[in-house]
């Protein structure tokens, strides 16, 4: 009996100490803020809590080539596809990090204008290796030189989502 009672003692401080971090490295969204952002591709119900730049560093960093997780989450967009708005790149939690975010059934875009602005995005994350054909096309995607698109040559291992919907915080005139 006491062995049961200590278990559970034990469960409810790790599901306390379970709480605190996923608060901690989340966002918490009201009614009133969700009014700020245009809805791009399907309907975004987030959570209260969303994750910030830190807590889907912290989901990426235990995944492995192959595995998916489903997540929402809040960031800046670092760059975003010149052609069509097809792809963006967005922010992680540290200067160099960033998820590479493209879009579920290629079904919407984003505008092309978006970089330095505040997006949620809900989807499906997951560590991906990009071939140096794929990233030579996202290079040109953006306007990066022929020196600098010939410069890569190796494949290189990608944070990367495939989001289902995507909400932009809108600007302000």
């Amino acid at each position: 009996m006491k062995e049961i009672v200590l278990f559970f003692i034990g469960l409810v401080v790790l599901v306390n100490c379970n709480s605190y971090s996923q608060k901690e490295n989340s966002v918490y969204i009201s009614d009133s803020m969700k009014k700020d952002y245009k809805e791009y591709g399907g309907s975004i119900v987030p959570s209260d809590y969303i994750l910030n730049k830190n807590g889907i560093t912290e989901k990426y960093k235990n995944l492995k080539v192959g595995d998916t997780i489903t997540a929402t989450f809040l960031s800046t967009v670092n760059s975003v596809c010149k052609a069509k708005g097809c792809w963006m790149r967005v922010a992680l939690g540290t200067d160099d990090q960033e998820s590479m975010i493209k879009f579920k059934d290629y079904g919407f875009f984003v505008p092309k204008d978006i970089e330095n602005d505040t997006v949620i995005v809900f989807g499906k994350a997951f560590v991906n290796e990009v071939s140096v054909s794929e990233q030579r096309h996202y290079a040109s995607d953006a306007g990066m030189t022929k020196d600098k698109i010939a410069s890569i040559t190796t494949p290189k291992k990608t944070y990367s989502f495939i989001a289902d919907g995507v909400l932009i915080k809108s600007k302000k005139k």
